[in-house]
């Protein structure tokens, strides 16, 4: 699935000009994947979604970096796999930092996703 999306928007060369706010991907991603959005945790902090299998961290691709942190504290306290969806804005900007988030994820079972502002568009 994320091949396809990156495909569709490598070779439509969009540069779109939606504006969604991470809430409305966690909403719509969460909601297809029968998960639950915000689920505080006992020290209060909040997991973006929680499905059967992942806890999962929603963020912008320049923020790559704290999304993994984020997954792997969720996923441990939760004794869920870690997840991340990654927000893609931009193909020309953001696809280095989803290069860096794969080469993480590898190494310590991250699930990535990504998703586009057509994800949203289209609902």
């Amino acid at each position: 699935m994320r091949f396809l999306l990156l495909c569709v928007l490598i070779f439509s060369g969009l540069s779109p000009a939606y504006s969604f706010n991470e809430k409305d991907y966690q909403t719509g991603w969460c909601g297809l994947n029968n998960g639950k959005t915000e689920v505080v945790l006992p020290d209060k902090t909040r997991v973006d979604c929680v499905t059967k299998t992942h806890a999962v961290e929603f963020d912008f691709a320049k923020k790559w970096g704290e999304s993994i942190g984020q997954s792997l504290y969720y996923a441990s306290i939760l004794n869920k796999a870690p997840g991340i969806v990654l927000i893609i804005q931009n193909q020309e900007k953001d696809l280095r930092y989803l290069k860096r988030l794969e080469t993480v994820a590898q190494k310590y079972g991250i699930t990535v996703w990504t998703l586009t502002p057509e994800f949203l568009a289209g609902n």
